[in-house]
């Protein structure tokens, strides 16, 4: 296993531990690429050691949860292992299928970490005011833009009024129409994106619900928001492209609409069904 930043933090405080959490430390040195999928009660069995100690193994390397131990450790494999998302990746001679081996690792850490990072009382509250809302409207930039688009074509098909559209102005004017009760879900991996958060401060003055969907972290967008829903951090600010964060970011958008169309979907079946057909006939 190469050195990464946690796992270096880790051997440096071996003699700082406590007997139960060197056995801690041991274990997940030996099995780091699994520990962001078990929980502590999971680290406690495989261990021997209570659930108490591992959350005092966090503390003594200086991380105040096991909850954010994973997410460091998470980001550190990715990034040192399969980092594909910035311009190191010209200093290996990957072959394609190696890097279509390293892209899949990364999408799935990133839709396997977002269930850390996503709180389910703000999902909860995510859902109770979609499903009430007339508009909903969707918003993003660059790489966020695509995961706005996808969100505006999937609540469409529910029945809402719902747009993306990539020229600001524009969603300006559509801003100007929200009201009370309808929602504004703004899409930033960074959380600065000055578009996003000048339509998000725009949507709240007319009343809308501002949902966040951005990376973990105290960003400007991440204040500004009535609801975050929060994907990992996994990416550095001089990247390539989106990958991690655009597939959290549609891991999310897909839970939505699945979770409105389980509270709605008798409403909207029936015309679901009808646009389904049509699109049969024009296939043909």
């Amino acid at each position: 296993m190469r050195h990464l930043t946690i796992l270096s933090k880790i051997e440096n405080h071996m003699d700082r531990f406590t007997q139960a959490e060197k056995k801690i430390a041991i274990y997940i040195m030996e099995h780091a690429e699994m520990v962001p999928n078990l929980t502590t009660k999971d680290i406690s069995n495989n261990t021997g050691s209570s659930e108490a100690s591992v959350v005092r193994f966090c503390k003594t390397i200086g991380i105040g949860s096991f909850k954010a131990f994973k997410l460091a450790l998470v980001r550190d494999l990715t990034v040192a292992e399969m980092n594909i998302n910035d311009f190191s990746v010209m200093e290996k001679k990957d072959s394609p299928y190696d890097l279509f081996n390293k892209v899949t690792y990364v999408n799935k850490a990133a839709i396997e970490t977002t269930v850390s990072t996503l709180d389910k009382r703000e999902l909860e509250k995510a859902s109770d005011v979609i499903v009430k809302a007339k508009k909903v409207l969707f918003y993003g930039v660059g790489g966020s833009a695509v995961s706005a688009m996808d969100g505006a074509y999937k609540f469409t098909k529910l029945g809402y009024f719902s747009v993306m559209n990539l020229d600001f102005h524009m969603m300006l004017s559509i801003v100007g129409h929200l009201e009370e009760g309808d929602v504004f879900i703004a899409i930033s991996n960074s959380g600065q994106t000055k578009d996003v958060l000048e339509l998000s401060r725009f949507a709240k003055k007319k009343g809308a619900t501002i949902l966040a969907i951005t990376k973990l972290g105290k960003s400007p967008l991440f204040k500004e928001a009535d609801i975050k829903l929060c994907t990992p951090d996994m990416e550095q600010a001089n990247r390539i492209g989106s990958i991690a964060s655009r597939t959290a970011q549609l891991n999310i958008i897909d839970s939505l609409y699945i979770i409105s169309f389980n509270q709605i979907g008798n409403k909207v079946s029936s015309k679901l069904h009808e646009s389904s057909e049509e699109a049969n006939i024009l296939r043909r």
